[in-house]
């Protein structure tokens, strides 16, 4: 009996305190309820009254309501605030109450966006307060608009900071200077404990004070927080000295920026430091301009890169007499040899078993220790000046390269600025010449000469452990930088390179992972690159990749358009180096999963089988668009597969003729170690359907291992799908369980003959079934029949696809 007198209490409690409260609040919502109608402008019941009072006051009735039974306080959630309902949730969840209908709710109405469909969210709270903390930090969501978003006693940044698990910071840095202000401390703090990814989308140039705060936000995050990835997307124009800040201060390298307030949490032995001035000055920008034209067009070069190269081929010889001349003068006039600045000397983190050009003067270890030490002081005023970094573009002159930033507001940050300023400096087809020999002039130098980190003289910190990089061309000096740290960036576990216009830095980037393979407590185990062009055929870049990271796991390669080989007869161009290219057998490797995007031309399939033979530990294999000269070079392919990677378990094929490959698509359905096949798009069924049909029946009744069948996009229709239901038969040992059929021109009476079919044969649920854009939408009525009758057998996943529309897209772009 005390249960129930002291729910009576708690009961009795709530309304006298209630009506205690609420008694002018009700006085003056009754006078306009007395005329309304009931229904939905009823007035509000007396409990939701009490409700929204309690809720107006939780402040003092907190502990209080806290206390309250389960069945009056499910009733209260709704009405609380989102900061009292994030602060109720643990009380909630013992009682045995759910807020994720309320979060779901406010997501609803107040971020009005819909979560993707491929998004599955399991915590609405944790999405709705993450979106929440970035429209407040960048000031767009007014928290005043709304009763639910107010609340004087909270500060919505760090009430919310807690469940940001993710970042993003776009355009000019927003939200970088709020949170290092010592108003923020707090929030700060919280996010160094919570934050584990950071995004960076569409960044423009910045100011030195942006860039001073989010150096002072990447220390904190980074160097003494928990994020262990970056990200970096969608940058058309690279501003270098933003680029390799974040570059630097991710690979865990510290600094403070000169000027700036000394961190705290560092210690004293960090504050009496003083900044290098080489770094200083690169990565802050102070003595550059901030926006020079030959950065604002270094985007729209590197897409046409390469054309521009094969026009000007003729003219390489005497351009580079030009530039290399050029080049000597200007070291000479400023007192320094011209042989020391190209082939500076060694450091401590240069790549093991990077070759110096002849003419490179040798150096000892003594003299690379003595520059290292001397590097952390301050030169006097009478010592020889420091080098500079070589500039890639001469600026433009007049008019058009003499329009500069002056302030964040001085010029607009369009695109039609940027396409005039491009046109502009592709006017001068000289100018634009001499600088891209000039690039190619630092081919094989050491990263020191374009004026990069003095990382000796830095602190070393945590590092993140990802790095994605998708759609940042790299000029020459940001692929420099990236190869710098790369080559002793030991925290790295996943590295993403997507569309970053590389083209000959990729061997850079090559000699860099191979000496970072080479470092004890190597962790890269996933490597992800695509790009528009490569100077080397994708075979053979995959090749020289396995070869210099023998412990990766992962590998995911892409290449839209075939290469170009450098021309051989033209001086200086020799082609890629001889120890990124070889005929030597690739030796053993761990590769557990490898995804390859191949351009268009027949590939060679010896190349291929060459890499499938070393990876032994193969599980996953992914070729996309892969063409062979014949038949036979793909069965040589499946052949290998079949003898050495007998750890494969999935195989996928995509946008592949295989029309002429019946038998070879046979022999692997009989395969008895993979557990899922997917051939998408991939023409199965063009020739002989009425014979292959029943051969590929015959396989997969006879296959006890494959667990799951995808076939998108291969015309299997309904004659198709009817002969795929006898592999569900009762003399079957199949045991099949995923069954995709997308995008096969499958009609709802097909659809619903092949239900009846499983209902007679009675196998039970066999798993998923996937129905994307199949032609159901022609007879709604029989098709939610079919699916009806599927759900019963098996999970099914549909849509709703207009296929007249579909249909009429497709003709009008013939």
């Amino acid at each position: 009996m005390a249960a129930p007198e002291a729910w009576r209490a708690r009961s009795c409690w709530f309304c006298e305190v209630a009506a205690a409260t609420t008694m002018e609040a009700t006085s003056r919502e009754a006078a306009p309820a007395k005329s309304s109608a009931s229904g939905p402008n009823a007035p509000p019941a007396l409990f939701e009254l009490c409700g929204r009072a309690v809720s107006a006051h939780m402040g003092v009735l907190e502990s209080g309501v806290w206390a309250l039974p389960g069945p009056i306080l499910q009733s209260i959630l709704p009405l609380l605030n989102i900061y009292y309902l994030e602060r109720i949730e643990e009380t909630a969840l013992k009682k045995g109450l759910s807020t994720q209908a309320i979060w779901r709710r406010l997501w609803d109405e107040l971020m009005k966006t819909r979560p993707s469909s491929l998004e599955s969210v399991t915590c609405w709270r944790a999405k709705f307060m993450e979106a929440f903390f970035s429209h407040v930090l960048r000031g767009t969501i007014d928290v005043s608009s709304d009763r639910r978003l107010c609340d004087q006693r909270f500060s919505p940044l760090l009430h919310s900071s807690r469940h940001v698990r993710q970042l993003t910071i776009c355009n000019m840095l927003q939200g970088a200077t709020e949170l290092v202000a010592e108003p923020n401390r707090r929030v700060l703090e919280t996010l160094a404990s919570s934050l584990h990814t950071l995004k960076f989308r569409h960044l423009l140039f910045s100011d030195v004070a942006a860039q001073q705060s989010l150096r002072q936000l990447l220390h904190q995050l980074i160097h003494h927080g928990a994020v262990n990835q970056v990200s970096l997307y969608s940058w058309p124009v690279p501003e270098s000295a933003l680029f390799i800040l974040i570059l630097t201060m991710s690979a865990g390298f510290w600094q403070p920026g000169p000027g700036g307030p000394p961190c705290r949490l560092c210690g004293e032995a960090s504050r009496g430091r003083a900044p290098s001035r080489e770094e200083g000055s690169l990565l802050l920008g102070s003595r550059r301009p901030r926006r020079d034209a030959a950065e604002r067009c270094a985007a729209a070069l590197m897409a046409t890169r390469r054309k521009s190269e094969a026009k000007q081929m003729p003219r390489a010889a005497p351009a580079t007499r030009v530039t290399r001349r050029s080049t000597q003068e200007s070291l000479t006039a400023g007192g320094t040899d011209p042989k020391r600045e190209l082939y500076p000397p060694a450091t401590s983190h240069e790549a093991p078993g990077t070759k110096r050009p002849p003419s490179a003067p040798a150096t000892t270890s003594s003299a690379s220790a003595s520059s290292s030490t001397s590097s952390s002081k301050r030169a006097p005023a009478s010592s020889a000046p420091q080098p500079k970094p070589l500039k890639r573009f001469k600026r433009a002159t007049g008019k058009k390269g003499a329009r500069t930033r002056q302030g964040s507001g001085a010029e607009s940050e369009d695109l039609y600025d940027f396409v005039f300023i491009v046109a502009g400096e592709k006017e001068d087809g000289e100018e634009m010449e001499i600088g891209e020999v000039a690039c190619g002039a630092l081919d094989g130098s050491d990263p020191s000469c374009l004026g990069l980190p003095a990382l000796e003289a830095s602190q070393r910190f945590r590092s993140i452990s990802t790095l994605e990089l998708f759609t940042v061309p790299l000029s020459t000096e940001a692929a420099l930088t990236l190869c710098h740290l790369l080559s002793s960036w030991v925290s790295l576990e996943s590295l993403t390179l997507s569309y970053n216009g590389l083209g000959s830095n990729i061997f850079r980037l090559l000699d860099s992972l191979r000496a970072l393979s080479g470092q004890a407590g190597c962790r890269l185990r996933a490597l992800h690159l695509s790009d528009l062009f490569s100077p080397l055929p994708i075979l053979e870049l995959t090749r020289a990749i396995v070869r210099a990271l023998p412990l990766l796991r992962v590998l995911s390669i892409r290449v839209d358009h075939p290469s170009q080989r450098d021309n051989p007869a033209v001086p200086g161009n020799a082609g890629p180096p001889s120890h990124i290219v070889g005929d030597e057998e690739i030796p053993e490797n761990c590769l557990e999963q490898l995804e390859m995007g191949f351009p268009r031309g027949a590939q060679p399939a010896p190349l291929l089988c060459s890499v499938l033979k070393a990876s032994g530990s193969l599980q996953q294999l992914s070729l996309d668009s892969a063409t062979f000269a014949s038949p036979q070079d793909f069965g040589l392919v499946l052949q290998t597969l079949k003898e050495y990677n007998l750890a494969l378990k999935r195989l996928s094929f995509h946008d592949m003729n295989l029309a002429d490959c019946q038998s070879e698509v046979l022999f692997l359905l009989q395969n008895l170690t993979l557990q899922e096949i997917t051939f998408s798009f991939c023409r199965l069924f063009e020739k002989r359907p009425a014979q292959f049909l029943p051969e590929m029946v015959a396989a997969m009744k006879g296959n006890s291992t494959l667990k799951g069948l995808r076939l998108p996009g291969n015309r299997l229709g309904n004659a198709g799908l009817l002969a795929l239901a006898d592999v569900f038969s009762e003399d079957s040992s199949s045991s099949l369980c995923q069954l995709d059929i997308s995008s096969n021109c499958i009609k709802p009476d097909g659809l619903l003959e092949f239900a009846k079919r499983l209902e007679r044969w009675g196998r039970g649920a066999f798993g998923h079934l996937r129905l994307f854009q199949n032609w159901l939408d022609q007879d709604a009525v029989t098709a939610r029949e079919a699916i009806r009758r599927l759900r019963a057998t098996c999970h099914v996943v549909s849509d709703s696809w207009d296929s007249s529309q579909a249909f009429a897209d497709y003709v009008s772009t013939m």
